[in-house]
Formats: structure tokens, sequence, C-alpha cells
């Protein structure tokens, strides 16, 4: 019995070490490898202003009163010919007075439904009144860097690339919440993932905040959709085409205001992806393109599925190892493996209970975060099983200012 005890601790211990973070060094290694031989070509250069295409800037939105102002002045002061931007605000049934202060603008075209749909269905009115080659969306409580929409266009240069993933930041902020710190310091690793993803062969999904697409590749995707950013920028990929990466292209915003109003994101999420692993089924076939089976598998498909079921059966077996030992030793290695594992989760539930309170300890936020978005994935899988997650779009509150 023991004998199988420390084989499932060990498949399980991988599983975790290579999906949170052996998978961004097994990537690390082969790019290095590969420079040896290969010059890396993913680097597009400027284009003139009379080369530049048309862009449509779509920004779906629902009672976002506390931003409009912000989001449409910040997108008619980006760094792009004015005759070649368009910009159009979706208002999917807000009731707060977004779509009244929104038309204040003439430089903008609102869309205005008064009954809610939902994102996805609000994204594709806003594509259907489109005519630009190249459509970008971006969510109304973020802040665009001036050069995002040339940084993006630059690499639409490259036939074989049909979207384009900005970088997502959060603001910095004094006594920030644990919510918000953690989910800042998550993105600060994806964004390194998705920069090697890129650099291997193409970046897996786009996130809402920024991402643009060529307009003859987008495709409507089904109106149930939880994770539309993921799965539009994915149905590209399945068409044959790569997803590029451009950290140029900042998206800014303030991070949740505490852990609740993140879970409350983090399980849609969650239930999202579910959704997606069962609608991107060609993706699970290496033989459609193996490299992007192995960066789809590596850096999502094991993080939805096995890593957090790894994660309780690392702590069982460890656990039953040790009540199984004929004599117990501090220093052997499962002894020390279970008390690293135990005072891991002593820091996250010391995070959970300073969870509302000023960060001071910042070392506890990352056991925390993690703990908390692994535990989403579980509540994410009921709800996808249970089909009670509505596709209508769960509002978080965000820490920080507002914006009017």
């Amino acid at each position: 019995m023991g004998n199988y005890l420390e084989i499932i601790f060990w498949i399980s211990g991988f599983i975790v070490f290579y999906a949170f973070g052996g998978y961004g060094i097994v990537l690390f290694i082969l790019l290095k490898i590969r420079s040896i031989f290969v010059s890396n070509k993913n680097v597009s250069g400027e284009m003139a202003n009379e080369d530049l295409p048309e862009v449509c800037l779509i920004i779906a939105a629902y009672n976002e009163r506390d931003y409009v102002d912000m989001k449409i002045k910040n997108s008619l002061s980006l760094d792009y010919p004015s005759e070649k931007l368009k910009v159009i605000w979706v208002n999917d049934g807000s009731d707060d007075g977004t779509p009244e202060l929104a038309a204040k603008y003439p430089e903008v075209t609102l869309l205005h439904n008064p009954k809610r749909s939902g994102k996805i269905e609000a994204m594709n009115r806003g594509v259907e009144f489109s005519t630009s080659p190249v459509l970008m969306f971006s969510d109304a409580n973020t802040v665009l860097s001036k050069n995002s929409l040339k940084a993006v266009v630059r690499h639409f240069q490259d036939k074989t690339v049909g979207c384009v993933a900005g970088e997502k930041q959060f603001y910095k902020e004094k006594n920030q919440p644990v919510a918000s710190v953690g989910e800042g310091f998550y993105w600060k690793i994806e964004s390194w993932l998705k920069r090697l993803d890129y650099q291997f062969y193409s970046t897996i999904g786009a996130t809402g905040e920024l991402f643009a697409v060529r307009r003859e590749l987008y495709q409507r995707v089904e109106p149930d959709t939880l994770l539309d950013d993921f799965m539009i920028s994915m149905r590209i990929t399945q068409q044959g085409f790569r997803v590029a990466y451009e950290p140029m292209a900042v998206a800014s915003e303030h991070g949740s205001s505490n852990v609740k109003e993140e879970m409350k994101r983090k399980v849609r999420i969650a239930a999202g992806c579910y959704q997606s692993f069962f609608r991107l089924k060609k993706l699970l076939n290496p033989f459609f393109n193996f490299k992007l089976f192995f960066q789809y598998v590596s850096h999502k498909v094991l993080r939805w599925t096995l890593a957090p079921l790894a994660l309780i059966s690392i702590f069982f077996t460890n656990l039953f190892l040790l009540i199984g030992a004929d004599q117990f030793n501090v220093f052997s290695v499962y002894s020390i493996l279970f008390f690293l594992q135990v005072l891991f989760y002593m820091m996250a539930i010391a995070g959970l209970i300073t969870q509302n309170q000023p960060l001071r300890v910042k070392y506890i936020y990352a056991p925390f975060y993690f703990v908390a978005m692994n535990y989403a994935m579980f509540k994410g899988f009921i709800r996808f099983l249970k089909g009670k997650q509505n596709v209508l779009w769960e509002k978080a509150a965000r820490s920080g200012k507002k914006h009017k």
C-alpha cells in the first residue's frame, strides 16, 4: 500500500509543479535551445501612419456610469490617426445612466439595447455594426496605454497572426486588500507565460481588457458563452492562426475590492473554463496542431482538471505515508514536505482571516490567492454541471477611486 501511496504522491506533485511553474521553465529552456539555431521571427516593425489599418474599438458595457467619461476620453486620446479609429459603445441593458453619458460624445457610436442579453451578444452587435478590418475589444473600466493600438496592429503584418492579446495590469494602491494584491501577482506570472507562449508558437487565449482580431476571422460564439475573450481567440487558433502577445499594449484597472468579490468572478471564470474545455475539442487533438495541443494542455487544461485534484491528493497521501511509516523521522523527505504544506495552508488561513484588512504582511497573499483560485475551480465545476451559471455578467466591486 505504501508503494502505491508514494507513486500517487509523486505523480500528484509533478502535476502541480508542472501546471503552476514547470511548464514555464520547460518553455524557457526550449526557447533558449531554439534561439541557438533559429532567430525569433515574432517581432514586427513599426508602421507608418498611412499604412495603418482602420480599427474599430468595441466597448461592451453594463452599468459603468462611474467609468464612462474616463473610458471614452482615454479611447479618443490614443495615439492613432483619428480618421482610422472608430469607437463603438455597446450598452447592454444599463439602467444607471451609462447610455446617456456615452451619448454626450458625438465621436462615439452608441448602440443601445434596453434589454440585457449578456456581454457576448453585445460584442456581436458591435461587430455587426462595424466595417473595419481590425476589431479591438476592451472593457469599460480599463485604461489603455497611449500606444496600445499601434503596438497591437503591427502584429497583423504577420499573416499567421489572427488575434493579438494585450497586457493586463493593476494599479498599485495604498493599503491594497489581499484580493487585489494576489490578483496582481497572479497576472504578473501569467504575463510572463503569455510572452513565452507567443515566442514558442501562440499565446493561449486573450483577456477581455484588451485584445484585437482580424474581422474576417471573427466567429460568433454561442450566446451562453461565459469566457467570450478566451473562446473568440481560441476559435481563431482552430482556424489555423496564432494569437500574438503585445506587452506594450497595456490595459490598467483596479483589482477586486475584497476576496468575496474576486471569488464571485473566479467561480464564473471557472465555470467558463469547463464550458470551453468541452467546446474546444479540436485543440485536444495532437494531430491537428501538436504545438498548440502541447501549450493548451500544459497552460490551461491541467490547471482546470488534474491540478486542483492533485493538490488534495498530495496532502492526504503525504499524511497517510507519515501515519503508515514504521518509524517517524522528522528529517525525512515526507516529514519536511508535509511540514511545508501545513505551513503553506496556515499562511493561506492567515490571509483569509485578514482578507478585509489593509495588507501588512505581504508574503501571505500568494498562498491565500492560490488556494482561493483552486477552490473556485471546484465551485465552478459544480456550477457548470448544474448549468446554473448566468450568462449575464456579474460585476465585481473594484478597489480604488471611482472615475467620473
